[in-house]
């Protein structure tokens, strides 16, 4: 969105009204959304499915992801990527880690199709939502914000030939993760829910927002393990333990013990290095599953989910 002028203020806005509706669990919204709400934009300012491949290929790696992936593939392991990262990022960034394109889901983006849909009248009725949007920023009055997007998003564009063609894009978030989780797994033959509905407790997952949280939930109540990796609020709950860290290379000795001794064994270690305690921007391990009182936990992931994500460590 910043490829544009205010594209980022734009964004703020739209991502606030994204978790408003997915806090509101409105019927068919999914967390990740978002993903599908700014393509107009996208449309209406030349953004292009190249644009958004260069963006990969600058893109850095967050730290330790490059050596831990390796490790785990030379030890046995399967890695899977579940994006809500439209495609063509999200198959740059996993081919950069080994990870795949079959074991990829992420969110199709027909972009060059949709900007041939774009006739004049919708073109100026996008322009006018953009100029309302900027006027909402900051994204601080929810009441404005839910009003001002639903009629843009439920009265305006779906009459239109391009807000009919974006309902097909599907962001892979919330339950689409569920789902994207489970068909990896019945294509390994572990599928999460058995026929008697026992579930099967071999997936890790690592996940850090509020696209996440399902994944992060239906794996802990599985009795896999659903770690929490530079979480905001919206995760941590969700999860079986956390680590905030400027490197996930930390977890290298977590996934050789889960591989040993499962979840027990990763649950004597988490609490070992929890007492310990982290060092400076590293190794903040906490056990998460059955607690409650988390506000100190998510201070921690706070300070260094800013220091790794940066502007993105503030969206939900």
């Amino acid at each position: 969105m910043k490829l544009f002028p205010d594209g980022g203020k734009v964004f703020e806005v739209i991502s606030r009204y994204d978790d408003l509706l997915a806090l509101a669990e409105r019927e068919g919204y999914e967390p990740g959304d978002t993903l599908a709400l700014i393509v107009p934009f996208l449309v209406l300012h030349d953004v292009s499915e190249a644009d958004i491949a260069e963006l990969a290929a600058r893109a850095s790696l967050t730290g330790g992801a490059a050596d831990l992936l390796y490790q785990l593939q030379v030890d046995g392991w399967r890695a899977f990527c579940i994006s809500t990262s439209y495609q063509q990022y999200a198959l740059l960034i996993t081919q950069k880690l080994g990870i795949y394109s079959h074991n990829v889901a992420c969110t199709s983006l027909p972009l060059s199709r949709f900007r041939r849909l774009l006739a004049k009248e919708e073109a100026t009725l996008i322009e006018q939502a953009e100029k309302e949007f900027l006027a909402l920023y900051p994204p601080t009055d929810d009441e404005r914000i839910r009003q001002t997007l639903d009629a843009f998003y439920l009265e305006k564009l779906p009459g239109t030939e391009i807000g009919k063609a974006i309902k097909e894009v599907k962001p892979v978030g919330g339950r689409r993760k569920v789902t994207a989780l489970n068909r990896f797994a019945e294509a390994h033959n572990q599928p999460i829910r058995q026929a008697q509905d026992k579930p099967l407790s071999q997936w890790v997952v690592v996940g850090d927002s509020i696209t996440d949280s399902r994944m992060l939930q239906v794996v802990e109540e599985a009795g896999g393990l659903a770690i929490a990796f530079n979480a905001n609020e919206y995760a941590l709950p969700y999860a079986t333990m956390g680590l905030a860290s400027t490197s996930i290379a930390d977890l290298k000795e977590i996934l050789q013990t889960w591989q040993k001794s499962q979840r027990k064994g990763v649950e004597k270690l988490v609490k070992q290095k929890e007492k310990a305690g982290g060092k400076g921007d590293r190794g903040y391990f906490h056990w998460l599953s059955g607690r409650r009182d988390l506000d100190e936990i998510i201070a921690v992931h706070k300070r260094i989910r800013k220091l790794v994500r940066e502007e993105a460590g503030n969206l939900g």
